[in-house]
């Protein structure tokens, strides 16, 4: 009887000295995480940035457009409101798509693509969206590793007491109103 209390003893050190190490590397992973999470925002901010100057040029040259426009200027608001890791991800993918309405309608106005300063609004708005995917591929790629080690013996032990999960922030699928491709099919024999 009293060999087992020793056992149970030594068990109980054994796990707990397991989780103060699982403690420390949760904790330098949820910090780096944050630190990558920072980099996603500056970005998502850089690009939020670029936007008022491309309204007002699109306003200029396409004064019919004004609901998209208005669905622009509501994404940035809802952006910069957002509190939440969910939150931003689903105002910077909803951001995405009213740019991708936006570039439909520059697409339309040639005189606007050939406008210098509107061409260098362009080239900061794709620098800004290369920016937000490499950073989003880092974060992900550390949430991953992250998520991961929450799932592993003995680090879920003290993750599911002390730590969450983070979201991943994935690319919105595109929109189903595209043109869709046909494709003829041979019979076969």
């Amino acid at each position: 009887m009293r060999f087992n209390r020793y056992r149970v003893v030594a068990i109980g050190l054994a796990a707990l000295s397991l989780s103060a190490c699982s403690y420390r590397k949760f904790a330098e992973q949820e910090q780096a995480i944050k630190e990558e999470w920072a980099q996603v925002r500056s970005e998502l901010q850089r690009r939020n940035d670029v936007i008022p100057s491309l309204i007002e040029k699109v306003r200029s040259s396409a004064p019919d457009q004004e609901s998209v426009c208005q669905t622009a200027v509501d994404s940035r608001a809802r952006l910069v409101a957002a509190r939440t890791a969910v939150e931003t991800i689903d105002a910077a993918n909803q951001q995405s798509l009213t740019l991708e309405r936006l570039m439909a309608i520059v697409e339309q106005h040639p005189e606007l693509r050939a406008n210098d300063s509107f061409k260098r609004l362009m080239d900061e708005l794709a620098a800004a969206q290369n920016g937000i995917a490499v950073e989003r591929m880092r974060y992900n790629a550390r949430v991953q590793r992250y998520n991961i080690s929450r799932r592993q013996f003995p680090g879920m032990l003290t993750a599911d007491l002390f730590f969450h999960d983070f979201p991943f922030f994935e690319v919105p699928p595109p929109p189903r109103d595209g043109p869709k491709a046909e494709i003829d099919r041979q019979p076969q024999p």
